[in-house]
């Protein structure tokens, strides 16, 4: 919860936006500005005080225990011209919130921390629970100095600056792209620059060691706990036998991703508890599905009460890995039978692959979901014309492999093969990359070995119909008029059959160089089933600082000022032009009553 405190009408008119633009987010506290700040202080994860600095800090600086635990505060100026970051820019992810509020209120973020102030990431915004010497690893890592990357876990993680690396690992093989051009950071496995003696270490680890001076350990989601418990079995039993089965197989229990257990105990408070306890989620499977799992230690009573000769052992190795804790049952201090068993499993990391579309080219409409996967990359794969769009929002370190027009399956296999690798990749498109882009051929060369997450993208189609009006408001289709990857038989017949069905249609790749009788054709097929005067919406650029665009008819169309870079949208027999705008109605009402 984000707490919202202002102290002037002002104040109090930018907190309103805030809490109407985060409805189930954020809670506003009235009355004296000195208890609004202390209870929301207690309350809540985060809080934004529409306040001077110097007030602020002032009420904060007796209520501050621990930068773990205390909330991230948020400093905005009455005039709300800056949203100042001042306590908790990591931990408690205040440099995010100011970066987020700047956005709503249209306010300068300030950020200070000495990691964003330089581009570096924050060994706390790598998206894993951190323990030691954050600090001084911190600053090893700003001045420079070498720092030895420990990876006990191939876990994709972000890209790291130069000066962290790893000589002991052996060098992966390089990929044999013909076409690629390698740039930015170097595989950490790869660099063969690395000092001996360094500076600090940063670990990755799922074991339950004490950082030493000058370390940082990063704890990956790599462990499974499966769970059986009777019915009724109190959360403290559950809880007591996970945290001592980790303590004694030497884990951390901040590397625990998920509690495992059968679809008939998915409500159990017992285990519901617990997992609610350590922060994880709860996820279960079929008894049929765990029957089919081998175990070492299956019995008899799971079998009878819940179709499975093992929960806790064949849930944790459900989705693969190395059980590093067979079945375990509670000890009760009662003398009563144990009613939870637990077993831990260490999961294989897999790489990951985002496909992320970058929209039609203006940078506000990138979507922060396509952002954020961008800095999460420790690898980029893409256009080299795309790249360059993107390039400042990439990590330092992030390794970018790019190539030109036509390389698009070498493209895909490339991020294929990098994700299996251990690698976090970003593979980039224009628009939405499931969209005549890159997901297509990527998943069409990836398998169940790696993750592969989808990001959303405004597509050309888009972006092109918001600037003409409302062309696409009923049933359209886009068709492109390519034929290097289908037959222009098969465009011929698409065409024709969006022609007799009434259909708005947009053409992408409608005309270049060496492709310039495939849109005069399109456009006659269309002209057998709608009249002369049918609105075309033509845009060039759609977003870029070049946009063109213009309205006109399906005979008006010159084909000759139409380029590759160019989205044609042709009307159905409904579509109307209003006020120089390309409107189709939802209905046929307007058709129907100008008959």
């Amino acid at each position: 919860m984000i707490g919202l405190i202002s102290a002037t009408a002002a104040g109090a008119a930018a907190r309103d936006r805030l809490a109407a633009a985060w409805p189930t987010r954020a809670r506003v506290y009235d009355g004296s500005v000195g208890d609004a700040v202390r209870r929301a202080f207690a309350e809540c994860d985060q809080v934004v005080c529409f306040l001077a600095t110097g007030a602020v800090v002032r009420l904060v600086a007796p209520l501050l225990s621990d930068k773990a635990s205390d909330p991230g505060v948020v400093c905005v100026d009455e005039g709300g011209r800056f949203a100042v970051s001042l306590v908790g820019g990591h931990g408690g992810g205040a440099n995010e919130l100011a970066r987020e509020v700047g956005e709503l209120l249209g306010a300068e973020p300030v950020v200070t921390t000495a990691t964003d102030s330089v581009g570096v990431p924050g060994l706390d915004t790598l998206g894993f629970p951190v323990e030691g010497d954050v600090a001084g690893v911190s600053r090893a890592m700003l001045d420079g100095e070498p720092i030895a990357l420990e990876a006990e876990l191939q876990w994709p993680i972000p890209a790291l600056p130069s000066n962290i690396g790893n000589p002991a690992l052996e060098a992966v093989p390089t990929l044999p792209h013909s076409r690629l051009r390698s740039s930015g950071g170097t595989p950490i496995a790869q660099r063969d620059d690395c000092p001996q003696r360094v500076a600090a270490i940063l670990r990755i680890s799922d074991r339950a060691i004490e950082p030493a001076d000058r370390e940082v350990v990063l704890r990956p989601p790599s462990l499974v706990v499966g769970v059986g418990a009777s019915k009724g079995a109190p959360v403290d039993e559950v809880l007591g036998l996970v945290q001592d089965a980790l303590r004694d197989a030497g884990l951390s229990a901040k590397s625990v991703a998920e509690f495992a257990t059968v679809d008939a105990k998915a409500g159990e408070p017992g285990i519901v508890g617990a997992a609610e306890r350590l922060g994880v989620p709860v996820v279960t499977y079929g008894a049929e599905e765990l029957a089919g799992v081998e175990v070492p230690n299956p019995s008899e009573a799971p079998l009878t009460a819940v179709g499975t000769p093992s929960v806790a052992e064949a849930a944790a190795l459900a989705g693969g890995g190395e059980l590093l804790v067979p079945k375990r049952k509670s000890v009760r201090t009662d003398g009563q039978p144990a009613m939870a068993t637990c077993a831990v499993v260490r999961r294989v990391a897999r790489g990951r692959l985002a496909v992320v579309g970058l929209g039609p080219g203006a940078r506000d409409l990138l979507t922060p979901r396509a952002k954020a996967e961008l800095r999460r990359a420790s690898v980029l794969v893409g256009l080299d014309q795309y790249v360059d769009q993107i390039r400042d929002l990439l990590r330092p370190g992030t390794r970018i492999l790019e190539s030109g027009l036509g390389a698009e399956e070498e493209r895909a296999r490339t991020a294929v093969a990098e994700a299996r690798r251990g690698q976090a990749v970003a593979l980039i498109g224009s628009g939405d990359a499931g969209v005549y882009a890159m997901a297509s051929p990527a998943l069409a060369e990836a398998s169940d070995d790696i993750d592969v997450v989808g990001v959303p993208g405004v597509t050309a189609a888009l972006a092109a119909a918001a600037i003409l009006g409302a062309p696409l408001g009923h049933d359209h289709v886009s068709i492109s008029l390519s034929d290097l990857h289908t037959p222009w038989e098969v465009i011929e017949r698409r065409v024709r059959a969006a022609a007799e069905a009434d259909i708005v249609v947009t053409f992408y790749n409608p005309r270049s160089r060496g492709r310039d009788w495939q849109l005069p054709k399109a456009l006659a097929i269309l002209g057998e089933h709608r009249e002369p005067t049918t609105p075309v919406g033509v845009v060039r650029n759609a977003s870029r600082p070049d946009e063109s665009s213009r309205l006109t008819t399906l005979s008006g169309l010159d084909p000759a000022t139409v380029d590759m870079m160019t989205v044609v949208t042709v009307g159905n027999t409904a579509t109307r032009e209003i006020a120089g705008r390309m409107v189709t109605p939802r209905g046929y009402r307007w058709q129907e009553e100008a008959k």
